[in-house]
């Protein structure tokens, strides 16, 4: 066989693809390679054999179109003669076969055969083959995808294709004896794969070839019909049993060969797990016939090329049906003499490998590619086939030899998704987070300006009232004593409320923070220093592991600080546990104090933040310290946080306030004792 540029059988229609791996799974020759999410038909590896174009259910494969080549030939002054392939009962039902003769006239073509004839001619090649005293053992080549297959996949067995032509190919040669070289000769039939055999002819026997589903397409655009063709019968010579071939085992009983079980001399088979695994068994030597007689498709007459849906065995009847018909007018002497008459008849043909196999990947990339599927031992390995590969291993080997894409793996995607999905959640968690840091922020700069005007407003009267007030204490105060009880008691409010203003000021105002290198353990025993804190309350300072120094504005976070302990020390009026810890890593410093108070009930624990928000009692807090707080800490770029329990029955009750803040730097070079450093746990009780 010739070299030639390769005809594109089959392409996908991108739009209409859905990618459901059908095709792949349906692909022989595994020539479906998938990439970007699409499946694509590798020219140089498609056998022809249809069964993409037969499986896909969204129509999304589209065959080869040799229409407009016919069409240029019909409209040439050549002569053209159509070879009608034995299975066109399969295709044309209920149309007698003068009709279908008749039809083909009809397009314009000068001559129209049987192809049953032809393969008449084959089937004595193979029978004389056989008949050999040799021990070779051969493969029949009457389907051209089962040829394609070979010598693309396993190009060692070329060399046991049978050398005789197709039964289109011999047909083809009688005309031209006949007829003359000058006639062009169009194929018509069930096979896609007849396309590429007839381009690559290397004696140009066949011109062109369409499939029925195309001629019957060409007669819609001509308006004929079966009502309206002139009838008329084959031209001569006639077909005898080769109108058989279309059958599976046709090719057997046209040839007179008894396919003896015991013997395994001749063994058919068909359809595509069929002829896979019998070409395997036959390269391997576990099978040993003399002939291997197999078909691509169930028979030709389940060919992708024919436009109906009957089933298989209802074709098979039609077919049968009219070889039995055209036996008993068939003049069987003169059709003798035909065959005689063709006895010396050129039919041989050689075949050439045309190796289309990739490289395996060695057992190390294969486990890698596993890996990576998240197969990591054989009970990941669910063969499960969505992928349109049998088993994870094959699906793994088409991805080395890029053919296949990851993605393909049902339970792997479904993995990624739910990997997706948790992902999606926690970013949903965090912006939900983000969005309550926002609206707490917008609120605080809303009331902070609020706060800002107000408190500069009445500060200045405030302390009019507040020196008014002493003054007037120091005049009439020690007098009378119900008027120095209600001055003291002026006093002692206006003062409140001046304190109150200055936690708005402090509030209001954008301090910048002046960071300095602390010593964490010195400042908080510094900080605790500060605080009057009961007998009743026992205190404990923890390290919780990581550096003991980070950069902070002290004096912020000392307000901070005590802000944290006074709270956690009010929260336990009768006494409790009192733990100020730190710890954190290079990069973080985290500060908590834990109490063993009440707790902060739920209902509370969003408001906490908010200014003058209090859970104390009517006078004993103005609701601005732990605002004020949190301000500090966002400015130092961290964040507080709250942990608390008030259910008694749920555990525990008390509340643990953690602070986070970017350390920014180490501690310094004569910082300490450099032993200090590797405690990673340590207490102290004050």
């Amino acid at each position: 066989m010739s070299e030639h540029p390769k005809i594109p059988l089959v392409t996908t229609i991108k739009e209409r693809c859905r990618v459901c791996y059908t095709c792949v799974r349906e692909c022989p020759a595994k020539a479906i390679r998938v990439a970007d999410g699409q499946a694509e038909v590798m020219v140089e590896r498609c056998i022809g054999c249809g069964n993409c174009v037969q499986v896909c259910g969204q129509h999304a494969k589209k065959v080869y179109d040799s229409i407009p080549q016919v069409e240029a030939l019909l409209d040439s002054a050549d002569r053209v003669a159509a070879i009608v392939a034995p299975s066109f009962p399969a295709s044309f039902v209920d149309w007698e076969h003068t009709q279908v003769t008749g039809l083909m006239r009809g397009l314009g073509f000068d001559y129209v055969f049987e192809v049953a004839f032809g393969a008449d001619l084959v089937a004595e090649r193979y029978r004389d083959l056989l008949q050999r005293d040799d021990d070779r053992r051969y493969i029949a080549t009457s389907c051209p995808a089962i040829v394609a297959y070979i010598r693309h996949y396993y190009p060692e067995l070329t060399s046991a294709l049978a050398p005789i032509v197709s039964p289109m190919t011999a047909m083809a040669r009688v005309v031209h004896r006949d007829h003359g070289d000058d006639v062009k000769v169009v194929f018509i039939g069930p096979c896609i794969a007849k396309k590429e055999e007839s381009a690559a002819s290397e004696m140009a026997d066949v011109d062109a070839a369409l499939t029925f589903e195309e001629v019957q397409q060409m007669a819609r655009d001509r308006n004929l019909t079966k009502a309206n063709v002139d009838t008329s019968d084959f031209d001569p010579p006639y077909g005898g049993l080769g109108a058989l071939f279309p059958i599976s085992r046709g090719l057997i009983q046209s040839a007179r060969l008894q396919e003896d079980l015991t013997r395994d001399d001749i063994i058919s088979t068909d359809g595509r797990l069929g002829f896979v695994e019998a070409v395997k068994e036959f390269d391997a030597g576990h099978c040993k016939p003399r002939l291997l007689e197999v078909l691509a498709c169930q028979g030709c007459i389940m060919g992708p090329g024919i436009p109906n849906g009957e089933p298989l065995f209802r074709r098979r009847h039609r077919v049968s049906k009219y070889v039995r018909n055209r036996l008993e007018t068939t003049d069987l002497e003169d059709w003798h003499r035909e065959v005689e008459r063709f006895a010396d008849l050129d039919l041989s043909q050689s075949y050439v490998p045309d190796d289309q196999r990739l490289p395996d990947p060695t057992d190390e990339q294969l486990d890698a590619i596993l890996a990576e599927l998240g197969k990591k031992c054989v009970e990941d390995e669910l063969n499960c086939g969505a992928c349109g590969y049998e088993t994870c291993r094959e699906h793994a080997v088409a991805i080395y030899k890029g053919l296949a894409e990851n993605e393909m793996c049902l339970p792997f995607m479904i993995e990624k998704l739910r990997e997706t999905v948790e992902s999606l959640a926690q970013s949903k968690e965090k912006l939900a987070q983000t969005q309550e840091t926002l609206m707490h922020a917008e609120k605080l700069a809303s009331m902070g300006q609020l706060a800002a005007g107000i408190a500069h407003e009445l500060n200045n009267p405030l302390g009019v009232i507040l020196m008014y007030a002493h003054l007037v204490l120091e005049d009439y105060g020690v007098e009378d004593k119900e008027m120095r009880d209600d001055l003291q008691m002026l006093a002692q409010q206006a003062d409140r409320c001046k304190n109150i203003v200055a936690g708005l000021l402090h509030f209001a105002r954008q301090h910048k923070t002046a960071l300095i290198l602390v010593d964490i353990r010195r400042f908080i025993e510094d900080t605790l220093k500060l605080m009057t804190i009961p007998s009743s309350i026992n205190v404990t300072i923890k390290h919780e592991g990581g550096p003991y120094y980070a950069q902070m504005d002290r004096d912020q976070i000392t307000q901070v600080l005590t802000n944290l302990i006074g709270n956690a020390i009010h929260a336990m009026p009768d006494g409790g546990d009192l733990t100020v810890g730190f710890g954190g890593d290079e990069d973080e410093l985290r500060l908590y104090v834990k109490d063993t108070g009440a707790g902060i009930p739920k209902e509370n624990l969003k408001r906490i933040f908010e200014p003058f928000f209090s859970t104390k009692e009517s006078g004993k807090g103005t609701g601005m310290g732990l605002a004020v707080s949190y301000g500090i800490i966002k400015m130092h770029r961290g964040n507080m946080s709250v942990v608390s329990n008030a259910e008694p029955d749920q555990g525990p009750t008390g509340a643990t306030f953690t602070v986070t803040l970017p350390r920014r730097g180490g501690k310094p070079v004569d910082a300490g004792n450099a032993d200090t450093e590797k405690v990673q746990t340590s207490e102290a009780k004050i």
